[in-house]
């Protein structure tokens, strides 16, 4: 079969909300949603390998450290693992006075019971109660009317008041998820879950979860924002619920409907840290949340160490964070365009001169310094790259600041060196072709002995020793300074005849152990330009060095 020319006659487009005067379009996010973590449960079913008490409990480690409050810890009516497991995190002592474990179960008292024995200790703890209530599951799945179904939600209701009433020690909140939300009627939505509320009797001070999942993605995000502000404006005792947003990624927009859902109303994310889950995976927590933090909100959960964030995630799930995944990715950081390391080398370098801290380099969103990066990560070279991010990383790795015109000419010579290997140099393979093009002076046809300078009324006379093709020869030039009396020397020498037409020094490094730099740009008869750099601790020898190197690359 092959992809319909006509996929009218096959799919048909989701219905608009009946909303009107909506108010999401028009708002921000300001504050941090209640986070709920769901990687021990919906991330972990979706594993090929289910975690085990060991990588449950690495996870669930992070999750606090990272400051998660509210954590899905299992399914534990699926089987004696989940229970197991739910039961010594419990009796462990593990969970801090200020995280709240919560558990799912489907609306069947054997399972509801089992759940609620699984989380007996808790200081407190969230018995989230679910079933499906949209047509599809309806008739497809079930094949029962709207009655039968909203039943099944008021009878699973009465069992979360009775268990908790069995269990008095533990202070048990409750959520409840009409299933397939997003694919369901919002007038049917409400009406099983305002049936829930009449059995639990939620107040403001102690409010029932009302989750709203996008279990199978099936619109744009704006029809989900719309489904949520329709919820809240009609859901009777409003005060006394708290808007869960649970959304997958089917469509690839399941970070956009959360955003957007919060917009609309929501009040609480539930999701994965880099976005484990069913088919396409849940929303992401980590880019919701740096999503907030790069407008200025606090997310209130902490990646500062973005790195063992994911290393830990990568072992537990069996899965790797794809290297371009917003914020965490290997590559995110990183530009290959030549313009594109231009212009962040030019953020950085205008940074460095600003007096507030407001962050603002072109191609990051955010600092990588506070993921825990490092800025000498932030630019790779390969054949596609320019000299701004040439220049960047030896600037960064080596200290040396490289005049515009010798950036350029450098960036043909590393480049060549890219297209020779076929591959992304690192900052090692730079600073190799660099210092072969330029310090080296093995195999190459001028290389400095000694020299000494002398005075002759306004001239300078350079007498040095140089190697010549092979041969030690003692020369000497004249000229109104130092360098042009080694250009003259050189000339006298058989070497090239060129003329200065730009020099620069700088020094590297502080103290003692202070270098200089000089570079050179020199210009033969014929119009060619020869650049040269010269390196040591003293900024004459380093000029000289600075001309040798140029006349090698006549």
């Amino acid at each position: 079969m092959t992809m319909l020319r006509d996929p009218s006659t096959k799919y048909r487009p989701f219905p608009q909300v009946p909303l009107e005067n909506r108010q999401w379009p028009s708002r921000t996010i300001t504050k941090a949603p209640i986070w709920l973590s769901t990687d021990l449960r919906d991330g972990n079913q979706a594993l090929i390998d289910p975690m085990d008490a060991e990588k449950k409990t690495r996870f669930f480690d992070l999750l606090v450290k990272c400051g998660l409050k509210e954590i899905e810890v299992g399914f534990p009516a699926s089987g004696a693992t989940d229970f197991d497991y739910i039961q010594n995190l419990v009796r462990s002592g593990r969970i801090p006075d200020d995280v709240t474990p919560q558990v799912l179960t489907q609306a069947r008292a054997d399972l509801i019971r089992t759940s609620f024995d699984s989380l007996e200790g808790a200081k407190t703890a969230i018995v989230h109660l679910y079933n499906a209530v949209s047509p599809a599951w309806r008739r497809i799945v079930f094949g029962m009317e709207m009655p039968e179904i909203k039943q099944i939600a008021i009878d699973g209701a009465k069992q979360l008041r009775d268990n908790a009433a069995r269990l008095p020690g533990t202070d048990w909140r409750f959520e409840y998820s009409p299933e397939t939300f997003s694919t369901a009627e919002l007038d049917f939505s409400i009406e099983c879950c305002a049936a829930v509320m009449d059995v639990l009797q939620p107040t403001p001070a102690k409010p029932i979860i009302l989750n709203l999942p996008a279990t199978v993605e099936a619109a744009t995000p704006n029809i989900y924002a719309d489904q949520i502000e329709y919820f809240c404006k009609n859901l009777p005792n409003r005060e006394s619920a708290i808007i869960s947003l649970h959304t997958h990624n089917d469509r690839g927009t399941g970070v956009a409907a959360a955003e957007l859902g919060l917009l609309a109303g929501g009040d609480r994310v539930e999701g994965c840290l880099f976005g484990n889950g069913e088919r396409t995976g849940n929303t992401c927590l980590v880019t919701i949340a740096l999503n907030m933090y790069t407008q200025g909100v606090d997310p209130e959960l902490d990646f500062s160490d973005i790195d063992e964030v994911i290393a830990t995630v990568e072992y537990c799930n069996q899965l790797p964070v794809h290297p371009r995944h917003p914020y965490g990715g290997e590559l995110v950081y990183t530009a290959f365009s030549g313009s594109h390391q231009d212009a962040i080398k030019k953020g950085f370098a205008a940074r460095e001169r600003q007096n507030d801290e407001r962050w603002e380099v072109p191609y990051l969103p955010i600092d990588p310094a506070d993921l825990g990066r490092s800025y000498e990560a932030v630019i790779r070279v390969n054949s596609q790259s320019g000299k701004g991010g040439v220049a960047w990383v030896l600037e960064q790795d080596k200290g040396l600041k490289l005049p515009k015109r010798m950036q350029a000419s450098f960036s043909h010579v590393v480049q060549a060196v890219a297209d020779a290997t076929s591959r992304e140099l690192g900052a090692e393979d730079i600073w190799h072709a660099f210092e072969g093009h330029y310090l080296a002076s093995e195999g190459k046809r001028f290389q400095l002995v000694d020299w000494a300078e002398t005075h002759s009324g306004t001239d300078r006379i350079f007498a040095g020793k140089l190697t010549i093709d092979g041969a030690e020869r003692s020369v000497s030039g004249r000229g109104n300074g130092l360098m042009s009396s080694v250009v003259a020397a050189l000339a006298e020498s058989g070497g090239p005849v060129m003329d200065i037409v730009d020099y620069s020094e700088h020094a590297i490094g502080q103290g003692s152990n202070v270098q200089a730099a000089a570079y050179v740009e020199c210009r033969t008869a014929d119009g060619k330009s020869l650049f040269g750099c010269g390196l040591d601790t003293d900024v004459a020898t380093a000029s000289v060095r600075a001309i040798l190197s140029a006349a090698n690359g006549a």
